[in-house]
């Protein structure tokens, strides 16, 4: 079963329908109770980085969140969902993010014939080509952002896919299991089902493992 977390703020319509299309065993969880019956857990996020960490933390889920992840389980953050993985944001300066990884997150710099916030399809150079959400996805192939921040790429132990717009950016993160994405996937037609098919297929092994 795959949680797809509900703390007021997130894509859930959308991402829950995708995983319906793919008939993978998905759930929205609405409190952090219910995460033990899950196998695997999505963080969708859509709106301000301060508003949806004051959410998370009003519904409970920080610390379950962070367990989560110290156990080893599968975990996927989606747009607003990769930030919060971040120490903190130039977006709500003195609000923490989660701090599973290093660094904040910084504003698209502005750029001769470049809108901020970058709203469209764009393309990801695979990094780490081993990721497993790049499973029988081309390198450059296009998926749909919409967005105003993104992901330093201080350090680059991490980085697993990079998206340029104004500057290049940490578009796809990964770490043990540890798996985010800037873009959304769920909105990003047939290769972006095929990316919810390699979470999914990468989670369900792994548990078995």
């Amino acid at each position: 079963m795959i949680g797809i977390i509900d703390y007021g703020m997130g894509n859930l319509g959308s991402v829950t329908n995708a995983c319906q299309y793919l008939e993978l065993p998905a759930k929205i969880l609405a409190n952090p109770e219910q995460m033990p019956g899950c196998e695997a857990v999505i963080l969708p996020g859509v709106g301000a980085f301060g508003d949806c960490m004051s959410h998370l933390e009003s519904h409970g889920f920080v610390g379950p969140i962070k367990k989560w992840i110290a156990d080893g389980k599968p975990f996927f953050g989606i747009c607003l969902g990769l930030q919060m993985l971040f120490e903190g944001s130039d977006e709500s300066p003195g609000v923490k993010g989660l701090g599973l990884l290093p660094g904040r997150i910084v504003k698209l710099p502005p750029s001769t014939g470049l809108k901020i916030p970058q709203m469209g399809w764009n393309t990801v150079e695979q990094v780490q080509k081993e990721c497993p959400l790049f499973h029988n996805i081309p390198n450059d192939a296009f998926f749909y952002f919409v967005h105003s921040f993104c992901a330093g790429n201080e350090d680059r132990s991490f980085v697993a896919g990079e998206t340029t717009h104004g500057r290049t950016y940490a578009s796809v993160v990964w770490r043990d299991n540890v798996m985010a994405v800037q873009f959304h996937p769920e909105k990003s037609q047939k290769v972006g089902l095929r990316m919810f098919r390699n979470f999914a297929d990468w989670a369900f092994e792994r548990v078995k493992a």
